[in-house]
């Protein structure tokens, strides 16, 4: 994706904000991450605590958090 439209960086997230759709080896609140640069891919997953809110709140702080990041470390 970062490749196909021009960008510096590319973000994925991806997970099971709830209330329903959770297993016991992927609970509600598993979120994985991916940041990609020209250099480096980055892929994590976090288990965030909450409900459906603010697990998707938490997941795009937390992604936007990763850009700046990448972006300071260039």
């Amino acid at each position: 994706a970062r490749r196909r439209f021009a960008a510096d960086i590319a973000v994925g997230v991806t997970g099971i904000a709830g209330p329903g759709g959770g297993t016991e080896s992927k609970p509600v609140g598993t979120v994985c991450f991916a940041i990609v640069t020209a250099g480096t891919t980055k892929a994590f997953t976090r288990n965030i605590p909450g409900d459906r809110e603010r697990v998707r709140q938490f997941s795009s702080q937390y992604a936007l958090d990763g850009i700046r990041r990448n972006i300071l470390l260039q």
